[in-house]
């Protein structure tokens, strides 16, 4: 296991646009079809890794909790799947339905999708306004796992409650950490 950090991407990018295969239902979804009202939470995750594993209940958590607002979430696994087989799409489909994923888990064979967002770990988090312009790059909370501290997701949660409310994001940002996306 590889402890990385995110990338950062510049605050005011536009979102990359994609369309990707749905792990869930099979389906094609496009960044424009799976975008939220308000906003949007976009996600790079995976199957495997242990920090995925660890803040899983929460991300379930924040779609319940924020897809009646306005702001939608959507995973994306980008990691080479003939070097780890573990993060096949047939097992995301399996993974989401275990951990209640009410968001789509979409497939990024290409990688072309976790380059164009410069995703660098899972899991790395986005947050996106309305406009589709990020807000917010970093961390879900400062839990990992074995450092013992409850699993909230104050900083996503944080961000998500200001973009709802007009309040100005905090620019103090931490990069999230975890395992390397498992590039080709």
């Amino acid at each position: 296991m590889s402890l990385t950090p995110s990338n950062m991407l510049p605050l005011g990018t536009n979102a990359p646009d994609f369309k990707l295969v749905n792990t869930i239902d099979d389906t094609f979804v496009s960044l424009d079809e799976a975008k939220g009202l308000n906003g949007t939470l976009i996600l790079f995750i995976c199957n495997h890794c242990p920090f995925v594993i660890h803040v899983n209940p929460q991300l379930s958590k924040l779609a319940k909790d924020y897809v009646s607002k306005g702001i939608n979430c959507i995973a994306i696994s980008s990691n080479d799947v003939d070097n780890y087989p573990q993060d096949a799409p047939y097992l995301m489909k399996q993974h989401a339905i275990e951990n209640d994923y009410k968001f789509p888990y979409l497939y990024d064979q290409t990688q072309d999708v976790a380059k164009a967002y410069d995703a660098a770990c899972t899991p790395d988090f986005y947050v996106f306004n309305d406009e589709l312009k990020l807000v917010y790059r970093g961390q879900l909370d400062d839990s990992r796992p074995g450092n013992n501290l409850e699993l909230t997701g104050k900083d996503i949660r944080d961000t998500l409650d200001s973009l709802l409310n007009k309040q100005p994001i905090s620019k103090t940002q931490k990069p999230s950490v975890g395992c390397n996306i498992k590039w080709k």
